[in-house]
This record gives C-alpha cells, structure tokens and sequence, in this order.
C-alpha cells in the first residue's frame, strides 16, 4: 500500500516488541503443544504449524530489517531523544508489519488455546 507509514516510536515500542513475544510463544507454545500431543497425526499437525510460524517470521523480520537499515539515524534518534518520526514504508515493509501484528494475535491465541 504506497504511503504507508509508521511511527518511529510505535516501531521500536510496539511492534518490535510484539514480534519477538510472537517469535517467543511460537517456540515455548507450538513446541509444547508438538511434545504434548496425543497422536502423531495432532503432533504433525502442530509440527507443520510451527514451521509454518517460523517461517512467517522469517519473512516478516526481513522486511523489518531492511526498515531497521533505512532509517537507522531516525530510529536511533527517536530512542536517544524521544522523538516521534514518521516512516515511509515500501510495499514489503508495509506487509511486513500487517503481519507482524496479525501474527502476534494469531500466535497469542494459540497461547489462550
């Protein structure tokens, strides 16, 4: 979606944080549900969901470094000096960081579960 933004801040306090919780859940979570599982057909199941995480995570933190690179100076900047910028994001990084929130949900209801 051209003229997609985000706010330096929100980046760095919010979404970043959510991401590595999401990373987080789906390597405690989906690999006790995998352990746990009463049948090789749920166990495989489970198995093929987290891969499925993991590699959503791959994608997503790709796309997110490739941000972090971009504007390092201003991220930077609004850590050290609680500035808010606003951040243009390219197509990938836009996708990048829909999924990432739609994922920590995902993941967080897996944890619920």
């Amino acid at each position: 979606m051209p003229g997609s933004t985000i706010d330096s801040r929100e980046l760095v306090q919010s979404l970043l944080p959510k991401l590595s919780a999401a990373e987080d859940i789906v390597s405690n979570t989906l690999l006790t549900l995998v352990e746990q599982a009463e049948s090789d057909g749920v166990r495989q199941l489970r198995k093929t969901q987290k891969e499925e995480f993991e590699l959503e995570i791959i994608m997503i933190r790709m796309n997110l470094d490739h941000l972090l690179k971009r504007y390092a100076v201003e991220i930077e900047a609004s850590v050290n000096q609680a500035l808010h910028q606003s951040l243009e994001l390219d197509e990938h990084e836009t996708f990048a960081v829909k999924s990432a929130y739609a994922l920590y949900e995902r993941v967080r209801d897996y944890q619920h579960a």
